[in-house]
């Protein structure tokens, strides 16, 4: 059970209920870094169906397809700074970085310990 998100808020915008797909372990790091962080987040995408991510430009082995990952909405430098330094606090070890957003998993099948750009 989350502290802080409901299950809908990480749906495939195609698919209702697909927010149940999400790993466990990706929504416990989440909400502790929202703990820490100390501020509202705003789930950009949580689960993707394959239609859904080929849509949105998503690579084909996207952490996304399995619930490993969600993007949460980031617009100013210094929320990016907390939020980065939240997301690692909780544990968080492959972020992505983009100008409106912050792209966090822990896919347990890819490289561990980055943090790239978009």
């Amino acid at each position: 059970m989350m502290k802080w998100f409901k299950q809908h808020e990480f749906d495939s915008p195609d698919e209702a209920g697909s927010g149940e797909m999400m790993e466990q372990e990706l929504l416990d790091m989440l909400d502790l870094a929202r703990d820490i962080y100390g501020r509202p987040m705003i789930v950009n995408s949580g689960f993707r169906t394959v239609a859904h991510n080929k849509a949105v430009g998503g690579s084909k082995n996207s952490s996304h397809l399995l619930g490993y990952a969600a993007d949460i909405s980031c617009t100013d430098s210094r929320s990016r700074y907390l939020m980065l330094e939240a997301f690692l606090d909780a544990g968080f070890m492959r972020i992505g970085i983009g100008k409106s957003f912050i792209h966090i998993d822990c896919d347990p099948e890819k490289e561990q310990l980055l943090i790239w750009t978009y």
